[in-house]
């Protein structure tokens, strides 16, 4: 204290007091959040016992992240510590969403071992907005369905709802998901594959087929060639050739079938992908059922 009687402290004094560096004391008495009760006749600061306590308020809402326009709110009782704390913590909660994506992104950088053109690509389709990262399937959705009116309604919603939200705390794993799901959505031969397979789709629709037919009839290929693998029977074999014609009727052109699942195996790595975002399961792609019809319409083409 000083030597005058009147029990105030110069900044040194409360330097020592508190902690603190004179020049942070000095700096907050110049931003008007720590007010001098008096000068020496020196014209040096001086400070009452109470600014001890106002200084460790000030340093704890400080070191919480608070600026000093809110702290001289507090301290001057325009707002509450709770109002400011819980006003914080929304923009602390945005804080460490973005922090967990730029982590997000440096891991599959890393793993990537991506070069400086490939990290600012990631980095900027990573934090697109949801109402962006739609705008691209959207536009995806647009260009492959275009003119294709008569296509199954079922798997164009199905294609619009593709995971495009990332969720607040995304793995790496999700964020790579992402990435590589809106390069190939952008990608004109996928474009061009997907658009086959609407084509496909929509030449063998009539007015009366119902949406979901085509989840239907593959769900009915997964029973049949999963019966027949349980039962043995070879693709190579007559009755093989029986299961094709009840799964796709007489007449059907089986080189065109065959052609249609082989697109879909190239387009399969969107839904993955998808399934990857969602934090979910990878769809099961039932590979040996799907596997076994494709070597009967090989063994059995003209029937």
């Amino acid at each position: 204290m000083t030597d005058d009687g009147t029990g105030l402290l110069t900044i040194g004094e409360l330097a020592r007091v508190t902690g603190l560096t004179v020049r942070t004391i000095r700096y907050w008495s110049d931003e008007g959040v720590l007010t001098p009760m008096a000068r020496s006749s020196g014209g040096y600061r001086l400070y009452d016992t109470a600014c001890v306590a106002r200084l460790e308020l000030i340093r704890t809402l400080r070191e919480l992240g608070l600026g000093l326009a809110d702290v001289r709110r507090v301290l001057a009782g325009e707002r509450s510590v709770a109002e400011v704390a819980a006003t914080h913590v929304v923009a602390l909660d945005a804080q460490i969403r973005a922090l967990k994506v730029t982590r997000a992104v440096l891991s599959t950088v890393a793993r990537r071992g991506s070069t400086a053109k490939e990290m600012t690509l990631m980095n900027k389709l990573a934090r697109l907005s949801a109402a962006q990262r739609q705008q691209i399937v959207d536009d995806f959705v647009e260009e492959i369905f275009h003119g294709l009116d008569t296509a199954d309604p079922w798997i164009r919603e199905r294609t619009r709802s593709i995971g495009v939200q990332l969720p607040d705390d995304p793995t790496p794993q999700q964020v790579d998901a992402w990435v590589e799901l809106a390069e190939l959505l952008q990608n004109p031969d996928f474009r061009a594959a997907m658009r086959r397979m609407i084509e496909y789709n929509a030449a063998d629709r009539t007015p009366d087929t119902p949406a979901g037919a085509s989840a239907t009839f593959f769900k009915r290929l997964v029973e049949l060639a999963g019966g027949a693998r349980e039962r043995g029977v070879a693709p190579e074999s007559p009755e093989a050739d029986a299961v094709l014609t009840e799964l796709l009727g007489e007449g059907t052109d089986r080189a065109a079938v065959l052609r249609r699942i082989d697109l879909g195996n190239e387009v399969a790595r969107y839904r993955e992908l998808a399934a990857v975002i969602k934090g979910e399961s990878e769809p099961p792609r039932f590979q040996e059922e799907v596997g076994w019809v494709v070597a009967a319409l090989r063994a059995w083409p003209g029937r």
